[in-house]
């Protein structure tokens, strides 16, 4: 009889690299994902923070607003403050992090899905009840992936103790005179 021990060992070690991949990322994370330096990013929101010039928003979550008096607002969202600083901490924490482009919005952002050590950053935020998913209403963007993993984290999670963002927006927009 052959001796199988040489495969054996080659089949060990083959998972063993196979393990070590998947620890490092993902199975959303892509090979197209894009470095960020995290000393480099500017925080706003719990949603949108820039890098470099380049201000993202969080594609598949909507955070409660903070004061943005440009913007007409002139007053916090409950629950705006503590989902600024959940994704700040977030980040900052994180040894690596990275986003996948989608496009443009028309506020001139770039829309992207930001991972956080491999992982979705919406996720956290959807779980700890400070964002909603916004998949539902304006749809998977190329990522049906990564969409089914943000709609099974706000079917599990507890419905956030804040009205939508956007009904809070509308309700509490003003323009700079009106304050």
């Amino acid at each position: 009889m052959r001796d199988r021990a040489p495969s054996r060992v080659f089949l060990l070690l083959l998972l063993i690299l196979i393990a070590a991949a998947c620890a490092t990322r993902s199975a959303l994370e892509t090979d197209r994902a894009i470095p960020i330096s995290k000393d480099r990013i500017d925080f706003d929101d719990g949603d949108t923070f820039s890098f470099d010039g380049t201000t993202i928003r969080v594609l598949g979550i909507d955070t409660p607003e903070i004061t943005h008096r440009e913007h007409g607002f002139f007053k916090d969202q409950p629950y705006g403050r503590e989902a600024a600083a959940r994704t700040e901490e977030l980040l900052r924490k994180a040894k690596r992090v990275t986003y996948l482009p989608y496009q443009n919005d028309r506020y001139g952002r770039l829309l992207a899905h930001v991972f956080i050590d491999g992982e979705l950053l919406a996720i956290p935020l959807i779980r700890e009840g400070l964002a909603y998913e916004t998949i539902s209403h304006y749809g998977d963007g190329g990522f049906p992936e990564i969409a089914d993993a943000i709609l099974e984290a706000a079917r599990e999670a507890p419905k956030p103790p804040f009205d939508p963002p956007h009904i809070w927006r509308r309700e509490n927009r003003k323009e700079p005179a009106e304050q």
